[in-house]
């Protein structure tokens, strides 16, 4: 699949854009202590590098980027990726390729908020969905590594979706699986036994939607007017 018609499909798909930006907000809720990028985005799409929080060998969280697209390791291209921007919530202990990461390669990947977008009669009209008491939330993600022929080493990860809530269901019927705070250390160190351990954790995260401009619509359109309130 080519990266056009990715971002074609990210419309239809859950999720297939966000906003993420680094700020003292991210630094204080996912209690990092280093943050070596800088890093600003209203319009997310798949195949950019993205930034992650995952557990270092040292025991403290670090902030990395990863292509957004999880290319497993044992894949032979990696145009993959391209078709892993979400995994289902109900199956990631039990895909091929997810199961490995599922157990070993966990992820939180930060968001300020995500779109979603609504079929009308006159056509699809954008939302921006957004935690309506913190200013940043954490996606539950997946991440692995894959050696291209030429050797080189590339992380890339995806985004995992549940069903819908009350607020997004007249959305869509799914939405990206949020961790709660209180849920990061179990979320990206604890040993689950099933997926039925994870896919309520979204429960108590409080969103907030809104309709937006259509210039969401376009990739290439990555501004602050992105997530203003339309009529």
């Amino acid at each position: 699949m080519s990266l056009l018609k990715t971002l074609k499909a990210a419309n239809k798909t859950m999720c297939g854009r966000y906003v993420s930006k680094i700020d003292a907000d991210l630094e204080r809720y996912f209690n990092l202590t280093k943050v070596p990028f800088d890093f600003a985005s209203y319009n997310v799409a798949p195949g950019r590098n993205v930034p992650v929080v995952r557990q270092a060998e040292s025991g403290k969280r670090e902030l990395v980027l990863m292509r957004w697209g999880l290319v497993p390791h044992w894949a032979k291209e990696e145009r993959i990726g391209y078709k892993m921007i979400n995994a289902r919530a109900e199956t990631v202990d039990s895909k091929p390729a997810f199961r490995q990461p599922f157990k070993r390669h966990r992820c939180l990947i930060p968001a300020k908020g995500f779109y979603e977008w609504r079929k009308t009669q006159s056509g699809k009209i954008p939302y921006y969905i957004h935690p309506r008491d913190e200013p940043v939330m954490g996606f539950g993600g997946l991440w692995d590594i894959w050696t291209n022929p030429e050797g080189e080493c590339i992380e890339s990860c995806t985004i995992i979706t549940t069903a819908a809530n009350a607020v997004i269901k007249p959305l869509h019927d799914r939405m990206p699986l949020i961790i709660p705070p209180d849920d990061h250390g179990v979320w990206l160190t604890g040993d689950f036994e099933g997926v039925s351990d994870v896919v309520g954790m979204s429960a108590s995260v409080q969103l907030e939607v809104y309709p937006v401009s259509t210039r969401v619509n376009k990739p290439t359109n990555d501004d602050p007017g992105c997530i203003e309130r339309v009529a």
